[in-house]
């Protein structure tokens, strides 16, 4: 059986069929990825690995509809994505980008119930509400509502963003980097937050990540992009024994040791 399709599986909730990426300068043309296919599945964190410029944040963006595949199929819930609208993506999808993404000349509950003033119509106190029931499920606390940006240390930019992504209550979470820039201790206490929120929030996670603790103590799933394509989805102890070069280098060169004592300490990684 396909390691990538569950027993008895339902529908995925992003499903990818056929997509080609292409890039152009005046100069060159760039092929990022060519007839690959992936599926994300109900309820899973699956984590996409690859080398620098293997296209994995465009995927993220693809997915969202923020970018357009030059071919190919992209589904969310059973919607094409390109049919699906800013309001809809929105109330469909969350996502945290690499560095927040904040606007700077907001406050942090500004920032958080932006989408809600954008795409929604409802009462400025039960939009101030519901920002601030987000605000405080990622951990931060009311006083720091009324903070900017520039006031936050990067764990707590990190924190007012993931609240942001989940203002609309989204059943997908996509996640570029998300320990990108945080110390180990922010880092550890950040992971934490996305795995208590992943279970309590029945949410389907997809995430790009280099980072082999996060990779591993989040993850139920791992796509690897190489060669334009996905070469190889399963658990990561699965993933790690496919034959790939870049497979090697990754998970079994330097980093190697490391690697093999995370799969002892996160048994599901097994």
């Amino acid at each position: 059986m396909d390691a990538s399709v569950p027993p008895s599986a339902p529908e995925p909730v992003v499903d990818i069929r056929g997509l080609s990426s292409v890039f152009t300068t005046p100069e060159k043309r760039f092929v990022v990825h060519e007839n690959l296919d992936l599926a994300v599945w109900p309820g899973e964190v699956l984590s996409i690995v690859g080398g620098s410029g293997t296209g994995k944040t465009v995927l993220l963006r693809q997915m969202l509809g923020l970018e357009q595949p030059a071919r190919g199929k992209i589904s969310v819930l059973g919607q094409p994505v390109s049919e699906i609208g800013k309001a809809g993506a929105a109330s469909r999808i969350g996502m945290l980008f690499q560095h927040g993404a904040l606007f700077s000349a907001f406050s942090v509950l500004e920032n958080i119930a932006f989408p809600l003033r954008e795409l929604k119509t409802l009462p400025a106190a039960l939009v101030r509400e519901a920002a601030m029931v987000k605000l405080q499920m990622v951990g931060l606390k009311p006083e720091d509502a009324d903070k900017m940006p520039s006031d936050l240390s990067g764990g707590m930019i990190k924190r007012a963003a993931l609240a942001r992504a989940l203002v609309m209550d989204p059943p997908l979470l996509l996640l570029d980097e998300p320990t990108a820039g945080l110390d180990p201790e922010s880092s550890d206490g950040f992971v934490t937050l996305l795995r208590s929120l992943h279970r309590d929030l029945a949410l389907t996670v997809v995430m790009v990540t280099h980072d082999l603790d996060t990779l591993f103590e989040l993850s139920t799933r791992i796509a690897v992009l190489a060669d334009r394509r996905v070469i190889v989805t399963g658990p990561p102890k699965e993933v790690i024994a496919f034959q790939h070069p870049f497979i090697h280098d990754f998970f079994l060169g330097e980093r190697g040791q490391r690697a093999m004592e995370l799969l002892r300490e996160y048994p599901f990684a097994v």
